[in-house]
């Protein structure tokens, strides 16, 4: 099972609060929202179809999860919503209890074991593993080397701070562009995976 993370992103380098202004106010964020007027139908839909239908469970940090859990729910009837309904979700958190996990198909992964479940679910057969959002667990999984492909969709928007994913510890870590696809709003989407050693 590969590991893929997929985020919107700004220009340089801020994931935090893509879809709504009451996301993720952290730090004082105040650009929640700003991957909308940037989004191209045209291109993204495709690149997030593709790899929702490659996802065979979806993983996320606590935070993400629970800003998730409150939405998707609401919306069934519609394909996705169904498919994001339905599919098999892991949760990393030590502080959601069992009795909190109330969206569909949901297992909790302890903090302190969360490296080493990974390690075991990536070792096995089958789909994707995808990552949405969860900067702080995406941080950990690149710096662990545990992410096996990164989409990328990179908005022409420079937020002047926010949350990232990349880990910020002098280790240098050389990736491959497998793809790369221009949208009419100046979105980037590209598809990145670690580079072979040597």
């Amino acid at each position: 099972m590969r590991i893929v993370v997929s985020e919107f992103m700004s220009l340089d380098g801020v994931v935090q609060a893509p879809g709504g202004p009451a996301e993720d106010t952290d730090g004082g964020f105040a650009h929640g929202g700003w991957s909308h007027r940037f989004f191209d139908p045209e291109v993204m839909g495709p690149a997030i179809g593709e790899a929702m239908g490659k996802a065979e469970a979806l993983l996320f940090g606590r935070r993400t999860w629970q800003t998730m859990a409150a939405a998707w729910p609401g919306r069934a009837g519609d394909p996705f919503a169904d498919q994001m309904n339905a599919i098999p979700k892991y949760v990393v958190s030590d502080t959601l209890g069992d009795d909190e996990l109330t969206w569909n198909n949901t297992t909790r992964i302890a903090g302190s074991a969360v490296l080493g479940r990974l390690r075991e679910l990536r070792a096995t057969e089958g789909g994707d593993l995808s990552v949405l959002g969860s900067p702080t667990l995406v941080r950990s999984l690149l710096r662990e080397g545990l992410v096996d492909e990164l989409l990328l969709m990179i908005m022409p928007v420079i937020l002047g701070g926010g949350k990232r994913i990349f880990p910020e510890d002098g280790v240098l870590h050389t990736l491959e562009l497998v793809s790369a696809v221009t949208g009419s709003t100046g979105v980037q989407v590209c598809t990145y995976r670690p580079a072979a050693e040597g």
